[in-house]
């Protein structure tokens, strides 16, 4: 029998007799050269590789950048046309939420008085985008383009100042909404601080810096009880993640204002209503109600104290934006470095004449003909707050607005209020009355 070696390394008998030795040296080259041949081959299928995936990310980039909404020629000669000013001493506005519900009338109302607008929107699902959509195609009717964009892009607004030199921000894109925080938590961090952080970026690295007003809330004076809340009220007790978030607005702003000179005016806005207002607001939904039959939840506080809203008509709110933008003095950086101090100022917007929800129902009733089926129950611990109350004289002094009280502009909520449940969805297109269609100014 052969031994081991023998079929390793058979002999050729009659012929020569293979060297052994010389024989495993060769074996050794040939293994190594296999090694080598095989470490090549991987290295190519490394670089193969590598170079797929730049490739597919180039085709990626490419892919977002030509599918983007945004940019080219043609968008950017729509936005300069949008943002082109027709007053002398006007200003180019850039409005962030315009497709809202207060975006909307401030939009217009800056458009029409000859100041240019250009308006940026997400059209999230928070409410139906439909209605912020139709808002969209009337702020289009009057010559206001309204981007569809996040204010979380720091590329589309870098792209915006490139592309115009705004002279002003009216900042009021936000997640809304106190009892949808509850559900959402993060949707308020994204939009409320992120969102926020995000565009302050972009002011105080634009060149020159913009002058910014934003919607701050009335909610960040959160479980304060002193009344009426004033400016000089403490606002460090929020009852919600919104108050929350709207109260850390107020901090992040004093800082950009402290270190880049940017000029900012925070407005807290007390319970507004008007057309083309938020379908989630309880005055819409009371409305559906009562005309389709069904109850109404009543909240109420402690010891059955009724709740009260200090109720703040659009019209209102629009003249405290326009009085702020107006108002707002120059930002002092430059490329992101301060120059000097800038103004730092914020103001209640409200109607100082609270209305409890018991006298709401009432005058819904009164107006609808109808009477209401009322389900009365303790305030559940959701984040919202027993009261409001606003002490304007602050925003009256610097602006001079004469702010309506009582039921007699709350009446006007309920000559166009029933209007909302004829509403009716037909793909994408609303269909209502002329009375709801056009912003009362």
């Amino acid at each position: 029998m052969p031994s081991l070696e023998e079929e390793l390394f058979p002999s050729t008998p009659g012929k020569f007799k293979i060297d052994r030795g010389h024989t495993m040296n060769r074996q050794f080259h040939r293994c190594f050269a296999s090694t080598s041949t095989m470490f090549l081959w991987a290295l190519f299928l490394i670089a193969l590789t590598a170079s797929y995936l730049s490739f597919q990310s180039f085709v990626d980039s490419g892919s977002r950048y030509f599918s983007a909404s945004w940019g080219g020629i043609q968008w950017e000669k729509q936005v300069r046309n949008s943002a082109q000013i027709h007053r002398s001493g006007g200003m180019s506005v850039l409005v962030t939420g315009a497709a809202g519900f207060v975006g909307t009338h401030v939009s217009l109302a800056l458009k029409r008085r000859g100041d240019g607008v250009v308006g940026l929107d997400n059209f999230n699902n928070y409410y139906d985008p439909s209605l912020k959509k139709a808002r969209k195609s009337l702020l289009n009717n009057h010559g206001i383009f309204v981007i569809d964009g996040d204010i979380n892009d720091g590329r589309l607004l870098a792209k915006l100042f490139d592309v115009v030199a705004f002279t002003h921000v009216m900042h009021l894109a936000a997640q809304a909404g106190v009892r949808y925080a509850m559900e959402n938590p993060n949707s308020y961090v994204h939009s409320n601080i992120a969102g926020l952080v995000t565009l302050l970026e972009a002011c105080k690295s634009a060149n020159p810096q913009p002058s910014i007003v934003w919607a701050s809330s009335s909610s960040v004076y959160g479980l304060n009880e002193k009344v009426p809340f004033s400016e000089s009220d403490r606002t460090d007790q929020p009852a919600s993640l919104y108050a929350a978030t709207k109260k850390a607005g107020e901090e992040i702003t004093h800082t950009y204002n402290h270190i880049y000179g940017l000029s900012i005016t925070g407005l807290r806005f007390f319970t507004v209503y008007g057309p083309w207002g938020r379908p989630d607001m309880a005055y819409f939904s009371f409305t559906r109600n009562i005309l389709q039959g069904k109850p109404i939840t009543v909240y109420r506080g402690k010891n059955r104290v009724d709740l009260a809203r200090d109720f703040t008509y659009i019209d209102d709110i629009v003249k405290g934006c326009l009085g702020s933008l107006d108002t707002s003095g120059k930002s002092t950086g430059s490329g992101g470095k301060k120059r000097g101090a800038a103004p730092y100022r914020i103001f209640n917007l409200g109607n100082t004449s609270p209305v409890t929800v018991p006298a709401l129902v009432g005058i819904l009733e009164r107006h609808l003909k109808m009477k209401a089926k009322k389900n009365v129950v303790e305030m559940p611990g959701n984040g919202d707050v027993p009261f409001t109350h606003a002490n304007i004289s602050l925003a009256q002094k610097t602006f001079g607005k004469q702010l309506r009280k009582g039921e007699g502009q709350l009446r006007q909520l309920v000559f166009w209020a029933p209007h909302i449940v004829r509403i009716r969805l037909y793909g994408s297109r609303w269909i209502r009355p002329k009375l709801w269609l056009d912003p009362i100014f």
